[in-house]
């Protein structure tokens, strides 16, 4: 499970606990399959960031009065998302807006790199909830630990960190493929027979109770 899986589940937990929000899919590529709109559909807004006035769409929303803004920011945004950030958000904190950053660290020294380059420009204008994805049984993050960069980071930004278990393959290509969350896959509403499976159905309720678990904990970063 990578980014947009951690999103997916935190939309998740959202709805399941009545907090209304606003999905946004920014992803650039534009993916038939892998981002937030391929779930949720109609629930989501879909928003192309090359355009003049691209992440402008946070603002629109939010004076619609949409209390949460959950977006997806997908791969190849960064530069984009950090020059509209630079520009816009004196303005936009001066109306009471809070921002938080969600990053996900996997044991590849690349994904906490990542991180670090995003943290490196929002400094301390947000919140950071750092999310550990075991990409395999007893993964184990060595650079996330041990680097002086890493721990630079939590010492200065102190950010909220949750974990998340390893998904097997068996659930988690099915549902990417056939774009269905873990509620329905722990809900048996999905009529995809590779996760109609007791076994892959027991995975996703386990998965997403340990995930919600993690939300409940730290929830004060998620909510204005």
């Amino acid at each position: 499970m990578g980014k947009t899986g951690v999103i997916l589940a935190l939309a998740e937990w959202f709805q399941t606990n009545q907090i209304p929000v606003t999905l946004l899919d920014l992803d650039t590529e534009n993916k038939a399959s892998g981002s937030l709109k391929h779930y949720f559909d109609d629930d989501v807004h879909k928003v192309n960031i090359h355009t003049p006035a691209g992440l402008d769409a946070f603002i629109d929303h939010l004076g619609d009065g949409a209390r949460i803004v959950l977006a997806d920011m997908g791969a190849g945004s960064g530069k984009v998302a950090h020059e509209w950030f630079d520009a816009m958000y004196e303005d936009v904190a001066a109306t009471g807006v809070d921002f938080t950053a969600v990053g996900v660290v996997t044991p590849d020294p690349a994904s906490v790199e990542s991180v670090l380059t995003w943290a490196s420009s929002l400094q301390d204008r947000v919140k950071y909830v750092i999310v550990e994805n075991s990409i395999s049984h007893a993964a184990e993050f060595p650079y996330w630990n041990y680097s002086e960069q890493a721990k630079r980071f939590r010492e200065v930004f102190q950010p909220a960190i949750i974990q998340a278990e390893f998904r097997l393959s068996e659930l988690e290509n099915p549902a990417r493929q056939h774009g269905v969350t873990l509620g329905k896959v722990a809900g048996r509403n999905t009529e995809i027979p590779e996760l109609q499976k007791s076994s892959v159905v027991m995975r996703a309720q386990s998965c997403r109770r340990h995930l919600f678990g993690a939300f409940n904990s730290i929830k004060g970063s998620f909510l204005p």
